[in-house]
């Protein structure tokens, strides 16, 4: 819009520079020019106008569009877990299956509970970073720390899984000015992600270090990968990569989204890294003082 306006008035400028050059070259009248050009401003105000009606229809066609595509999201994977759900509580209610079936139905209704829970988490969670409806306690952070303790916080998930799960930190203070919890959870986000993607015999390496005007976290992983066509679309919320690949049966599509949104509230950014294996994911956090 900032844009249209300016192309607009140097045009319209451009237009009065010249009936003022012709009106003096012509010897038309003042009066004849002055209500020329009163008409040539009045073409640039309407201009303005349309171009800005026009930038609102687009913008409020753009909202829809997400709007739509966000409910399409939610309704998707909502629906999956409730279907399954509404079988298991007909067939417990049925009295048709014994003791240990009960049991493992029970425990499968717990797992899509808790699915639902944490989507409908992540959904409020965002839509309150993105309306700026959060407190940030913002403080001087050692990262290097919190790396640390979130790596082994995760060691026993990355256990069951069969893969290996390790810090790589150097020896120098990593001060950043940051929320520390909000941090966590993205380095639990990230690091939960790559241990999914990641075979058995697999590993995560965590990686934190100073770059830049600020600090480097980085989670590397030895999976799959992404492919090429997707990479610049894994931090959207419910991103459906390939055959859902990026959609793991645990997970709502909501973890990257999250995460880029705290860390840009902090005033840094995430991304992929090339690799010539696996994931790498980095984001970076303005440096506190030293």
């Amino acid at each position: 819009m900032k844009r249209q306006a300016v192309i607009t008035a140097v045009a319209v400028g451009a237009i009065l520079l010249v009936l003022v050059a012709a009106a003096r070259m012509m010897f038309v009248s003042e009066r004849d020019a002055l209500l020329a050009s009163i008409v040539v401003l009045g073409i640039g105000i309407v201009t303005l106008r349309i171009a800005a009606l026009a930038e609102r229809e687009r913008a409020r066609a753009a909202a829809e569009a997400t709007r739509r595509q966000l409910i399409a999201a939610v309704s998707h994977d909502l629906r999956t877990p409730i279907a399954s759900l509404r079988l298991l509580v007909e067939a417990v209610d049925d009295d048709i299956v014994d003791g240990d079936t009960r049991r493992r139905y029970l425990a499968t209704m717990g797992t899509h509970i808790h699915s639902l829970s944490a989507m409908i988490d992540d959904l409020f969670e965002l839509s309150r970073i993105e309306a700026g409806d959060i407190d940030w306690s913002l403080r001087q952070v050692e990262l290097a720390l919190l790396v640390d303790e979130t790596v082994v916080a995760m060691q026993a998930e990355a256990g069951a899984k069969g893969v290996e799960i390790r810090a790589e930190l150097g020896d120098s203070p990593l001060p950043a000015r940051a929320d520390p919890e909000k941090i966590q959870r993205v380095l639990f986000n990230l690091i939960r992600n790559a241990i999914r993607h990641t075979p058995a015999d697999g590993s995560v390496t965590v990686r934190a270090e100073a770059g830049g005007d600020g600090v480097e976290i980085e989670i590397a992983d030895t999976g799959d990968g992404i492919p090429a066509e997707e990479r610049e679309r894994v931090f959207d919320a419910f991103f459906r990569g390939g055959e859902d690949a990026s959609r793991p049966s645990d997970g709502a599509g909501l973890g990257l989204a999250v995460s880029r949104a705290i860390v840009e509230t902090h005033g840094g950014r995430i991304w992929l890294a090339p690799a010539e294996r696996g994931t790498r994911v980095r984001f970076s956090l303005p440096a506190g003082a030293g």
